[in-house]
């Protein structure tokens, strides 16, 4: 405001100065010679700035703002004080262009906010808008679980959050509610038709009783990691209707505690079968014949070490989970029951995280196993089963890394993982697999408005089952697809991997080998194509999610 007032005032001092040049006095004595007429003063250039009100009405209104402004900041501080909280700070625009930092921390406008703040509004979302080379409509073309991300359908979550602080006990809580839309869009069907699911409902208590304890309880996603690229999240990611512990023993060692229920839709865990109204009422009713849930339990430790003044540090996480359902009956045929085992089962893992503070540069190395009743995965219900019908003998095994490094225009994104599933069956079947993707994207950026990226992917999958090795004998499927697609973007908020929002083009060429045209039904596209082509607009946003905050 300075500045602006100094060159303001420099325009207009020649102005002023003219203005009030004094003039001949109104009582001097007239002179005994005659003086002689003055020449006439030459004519005063054009202004060539603001007049004298413009500058005054501009003064005015500078100081009117700065009124506002002190009243404002005075009000914060007196909040402030009465809440216990430390005065707001002052913070100076600088100019040095937005950049995400590395894990743990991450920039203000992603990060949680204060409690006591009121409402607050967060949101992640992509919009995808395309198809194939003749014209169909696109659909996902890899055949591993975590492929890549860059054919994945239109979807959103809408977030509201309510924080508070609460004066009688000291305390704050944050409510948050997460509501998500899946595709298809009614722009897509002109069908009001809609995907609905709630990902967060839930209210989480900070500072009730021990300072460094926070509770919640509600319907919650409950996850650490991920790698972006393949939309994973190796170690830790649960979808959970139950309640939690998190103790922070400082700002950089923390102990979460969580336990939930939910009930897979499948026939070992609920049927119902039709029943007699009783006292011979005409009719029938439903009656839950099994109704069973899936317990499962979690526990995550993770410190920081950091190394030096910089930023930099590891990272380490221990993870565990257990898996529990009791014993229950079904109804095979009318009247005549069996009875499904006690179920169990476990979740082992770990992860080795290292960052250099700059630029979201890190690197995650994931190790996870799991057995019995977890090996199958949170949602999903057991399958080909043991003997005894339980799921005892059902593993899983799965590497994984992911990361990032930036320097100047240029970035590198690395997302990779191998998988080992076997069901609980003795034998091996179609669903006993190993599998495993490795993608890479290089990205240049233009200036900081727009870049151009290249990803290039590689996914291969190995089947329980033997195919004709061309020489008379069999071996075992393995299937393999090869993918480049080119994105160039636009975005507002200057270079990072990590930066949103974004508008992309994407070009994707698919290359699918024999054994992985062999996994789709006659007449698939996918199955007949040994080349596909997807061509598409989209956009991708995040900001103020308590499902992304990068803590």
């Amino acid at each position: 405001m300075i500045p602006l007032l100094a060159a303001a005032g420099s325009l207009a001092v020649p102005s002023l100065v003219h203005a009030m040049a004094p003039g001949p006095a109104a009582d001097s004595e007239p002179a005994d010679e005659p003086v002689p007429e003055p020449e006439p003063e030459p004519e005063p250039p054009p202004p060539s700035g603001p007049s004298v009100e413009e500058v005054q009405a501009l003064q005015r209104r500078i100081d009117t703002l700065e009124r506002q402004v002190e009243v404002l900041r005075q009000s914060q501080a007196e909040v402030a004080e009465e809440l216990g909280k430390p005065p707001p700070v002052i913070v100076q625009p600088s100019d040095e262009p937005a950049t995400a930092p590395s894990a743990p921390a991450d920039l203000p406008y992603n990060r949680a906010p204060d409690y006591a703040d009121g409402f607050h509004f967060g949101s992640y979302g992509r919009v995808v808008i395309g198809g194939d080379h003749r014209g169909r409509a696109f659909r996902n073309g890899d055949i591993v679980a975590y492929g890549s991300r860059l054919d994945e359908s239109t979807y959103a979550e809408l977030e509201l959050r309510r924080e508070d602080y609460w004066e009688a006990t000291d305390s704050f809580t944050r409510i948050v509610a997460t509501m998500a839309v899946a595709a298809p869009l009614f722009h897509q069907t002109g069908s009001f038709d809609t995907t609905l699911g709630m990902r967060n409902l839930y209210i989480e208590e900070s500072g009730l009783g021990l300072k460094k304890l926070r509770l919640w309880a509600g319907s919650r996603m409950y996850r650490g990691d991920d790698i972006y690229l393949l939309n994973f999240w190796p170690l830790d990611n649960l979808n959970t209707m139950g309640g939690g512990a998190i103790y922070g023993f400082t700002d950089h060692t923390e102990l979460r505690l969580h336990a939930g229920a939910n009930q897979p839709r499948s026939p070992l865990f609920y049927q119902q079968a039709a029943r007699p109204l009783p006292y011979a009422q005409p009719g029938a009713a439903q009656v839950p014949v099994l109704d069973r849930q899936k317990v499962v339990s979690s526990a995550r430790f993770s410190h920081i070490f950091w190394l030096g003044d910089s930023g930099a540090g590891i990272k380490p996480v221990v993870y565990g989970e257990t898996h529990y359902a009791n014993e229950g009956q079904r109804e095979v045929e009318p009247r005549r029951f069996e009875t499904l085992p006690r179920e169990s089962g476990w979740v082992v893992g770990t992860q080795l995280g290292m960052f250099t503070g700059k630029r979201s540069t890190h690197l995650n190395l994931v190790f996870r196993a799991a057995g019995g009743l977890a090996a199958y995965g949170e949602f999903n219900a057991p399958h080909q089963l043991a003997p005894d019908n339980s799921s005892r003998g059902a593993r899983e095994y799965l590497l994984a890394a992911g990361g990032n490094y930036e320097v100047g225009p240029f970035g590198l994104l690395l997302g990779s993982y191998w998988r080992s599933f076997r069901n609980a069956s003795p034998s091996l079947d179609f669903w006993d697999l190993n599998e495993g993707a490795l993608i890479l994207r290089p990205t240049v950026w233009l200036g900081e408005i727009a870049g151009i990226s290249v990803e290039g992917s590689y996914q291969a999958q190995r089947r329980g089952v033997l195919v004709d090795d061309g020489s008379g004998g069999t071996k075992p499927l393995f299937a393999q697809v090869g993918r480049v697609g080119i994105i160039p973007f636009v975005t507002p908020g200057g270079r990072g991997n990590f930066t949103r929002p974004h508008i992309t083009f994407t070009y994707l060429l698919t290359m699918r080998d024999a054994a992985a045209r062999s996994l789709y039904p006659e007449h698939d596209v996918f199955g007949l194509r040994k080349v596909d082509h997807f061509i598409a607009l989209g956009a991708e946003w995040w900001f103020g999610s308590t499902s992304y905050f990068r803590d």
